[in-house]
């Protein structure tokens, strides 16, 4: 983290350019001070938040969440528009989760959909990829999932509060089919929405379901989950749209 520091002002977040005194200074970490124009050291600070974002495509961040034991990785290929996300953990399920999570944060009604394959046969038929939306990064946040397993398995899912057990089938809604390609997930108020269609096919509505829990400053975002604490798995999303605004729909 770089810091800012001139006459009557001091912030440790850059959000634009701004204009500075000629005796600004940059101070560092450790107090030391770099004999740069403060106004260059901005324009360097925004290249590289500008060339992190272009690193997750429309993402802002990644985590694995729930502390899973082995860490999961994103890599985005800007010339396919592609993510390759691989993470382990032992299910999206009970009171808490581990998986891991390509994210941003977003607000009010929005639509993201994806292609999604599991890479490989994969060892658990229960390895599972998908979309998702949390109240937070917690491992017992509340959240919709929809999700597409490794046997073909595709579901809704949700928490319907933070730290309350997840239900079967209480808190899903099945696929009459499965071996879907695209995913998907929809939110208009407190009502979420999941679609699906097979490879050249039409979105199909799966089911919708209000969850009030999840507020209006959330975390939506991508994930893969192994079902196995001691498995890394991997999958390719592509075709990723994300829309936000009040007229979200197919």
């Amino acid at each position: 983290m770089i810091k800012l520091n001139y006459p009557g002002i001091e912030t440790n977040s850059i959000v634009g350019f701004v204009e500075m005194p000629q005796n600004s200074y940059i101070q560092s970490m450790n107090d030391t001070y770099v004999g740069i124009p403060a106004n260059f050291m901005v324009l360097i600070f925004l290249l590289l938040v500008s060339c992190r974002q272009n690193t997750l495509g429309v993402f802002e961040e990644f985590q694995d969440i729930g502390n899973p034991a082995l860490p999961g990785n994103t890599v985005y290929d800007s010339k396919t528009d592609s993510y390759t996300l691989t993470g382990s953990g032992y299910n999206i399920w009970f009171d808490r989760d581990e998986f891991y999570f390509l994210y941003k944060e977003v607000n009010g009604d929005f639509s993201l959909t994806a292609d999604m394959e599991l890479i490989g046969l994969g060892v658990d038929p229960h390895r599972k990829v998908g979309i998702m939306v949390r109240s937070s990064k917690a491992a017992d946040a509340a959240h919709m999932t929809a999700t597409v397993h490794g046997d073909g398995l595709t579901v809704m899912q949700w928490r319907r509060e933070v730290g309350m057990e997840m239900r079967d089938p209480e808190d899903e809604i099945f696929a009459e089919d499965g071996d879907f390609q695209t995913i998907k997930l929809e939110r208009k108020g407190n009502e979420y929405t999941m679609w699906a269609a097979k490879a050249g096919g039409d979105l199909q509505r799966i089911g919708s379901q209000i969850l009030e829990s999840i507020p209006e400053d959330a975390l939506l975002g991508l994930f893969i989950c192994s079902h196995n604490p001691d498995v890394l798995e991997q999958a390719i999303f592509s075709q990723v749209n994300l829309s936000k605004s009040n007229n979200v729909g197919i």
